[in-house]
């Protein structure tokens, strides 16, 4: 068993509603729960006068209203910033921009996508595990958890580099793994950093090759735990108060699935189809496909390490065994 993360999940949303959280950061929750989205897709507002929106969300109507209707007499959107492109946090932008003109920000489009080949889809042989994965699949519904291949920021960020307005300063923290393009940002005048889809309060985040990439994560969550950012805001999920204390049992959790993946394989060669309910015993079934491509994430890395092999091309039907 892998050791317990201190999950933080106490969080009470309306869809539409704009929640105040600090001098400058409001959010605006869309309506789209789900089992990768939580409550919704969290959009926040930074600034004052001249407003920056970070991951302006799904491609829903009443949540562009909701989000424009946020702003106080006099504002404006001077800036659109979009921390990685799945729909849920990207679908948005297009609506947006046509309404308020503003520039986007983000690290850049989408890496390569998974290929729709039958022959390599992880089955389960039962029906409530093998429901559709949404996740990569880039004609997902855009108020879902589809990969957004149309996004192009007409600015693109590299680590370090600033967006800024009246007061306020975000600062870009590539954190490839989750997606390669991943960007967390830093408010510098509250200490506070969004962390997407990187690191969340209410859950882990999928990993998913080719664009997925797992030894790219844990790099990336090495450089939060080294950073001292007073609190994490999420696109999902309520504030991470003690973001060290998260980050390093997300490390831990991520080490010991490797280890629980090498002692199953010690018992013999295995596909992911067999790993997964073997390992991710306290998982629900209906997680099982994203568990899959976790899971797949951490054998290419194992592969990478040498420490296992398969015979031929490495796919998620292929069969792993111990080098």
């Amino acid at each position: 068993m892998t050791a317990p993360i201190p999950y933080v999940r106490d969080i009470e949303v309306e869809p539409g509603r704009v929640d105040r959280l600090s001098p400058l950061i409001r959010r605006v929750v869309a309506a789209n729960p789900g089992k990768f989205t939580f409550t919704g897709t969290g959009t926040y507002l930074v600034g004052r006068g001249s407003v920056a929106v970070i991951d302006p969300g799904p491609d829903l109507p009443a949540h562009l209203d909701a989000v424009l209707g946020a702003l106080d007499p006099g504002e404006h959107v001077a800036s659109i910033v979009v921390t990685h492109t799945h729909a849920d946090h990207s679908g948005g932008v297009p609506a947006l921009q046509d309404r308020t003109g503003a520039p986007t920000y983000g690290f850049g489009p989408h890496g390569p996508v998974a290929g729709d080949d039958p022959d390599d889809r992880v089955v389960f042989g039962d029906p409530e595990a093998d429901g559709p994965e949404t996740l990569p699949n880039p004609d997902a519904d855009a108020h879902r958890e589809g990969v957004d291949t149309t996004f192009v920021p007409d600015h693109r960020l590299a680590d370090g580099e600033i967006v800024a307005g009246d007061g306020w300063t975000l600062e870009a923290v590539h954190t490839p793994g989750h997606t390669s393009n991943h960007l967390c940002f830093a408010l510098a005048e509250e200490g506070v950093l969004f962390t997407g889809d990187h690191v969340m309060g209410w859950s882990t985040s999928v990993i998913s090759p080719p664009d997925g990439d797992l030894v790219a994560f844990m790099a990336s969550l090495q450089r939060l735990l080294d950073r001292r950012d007073a609190v994490y805001w999420p696109t999902h999920g309520p504030a991470v108060t003690a973001p060290r204390a998260l980050v390093s049992a997300y490390l831990d959790h991520r080490r010991q699935r490797s280890a629980q993946i090498l002692q199953a394989l010690g018992d013999g060669p295995a596909t992911i189809a067999e790993l997964v309910p073997r390992i991710y015993t306290d998982v629900a079934k209906t997680l099982w496909k994203p568990a899959a491509a976790s899971m797949y994430a951490h054998l290419l890395a194992l592969s990478d390490d040498g420490r296992i092999v398969t015979d031929g091309e490495r796919r998620r039907t292929s069969r792993y065994r111990l080098a």
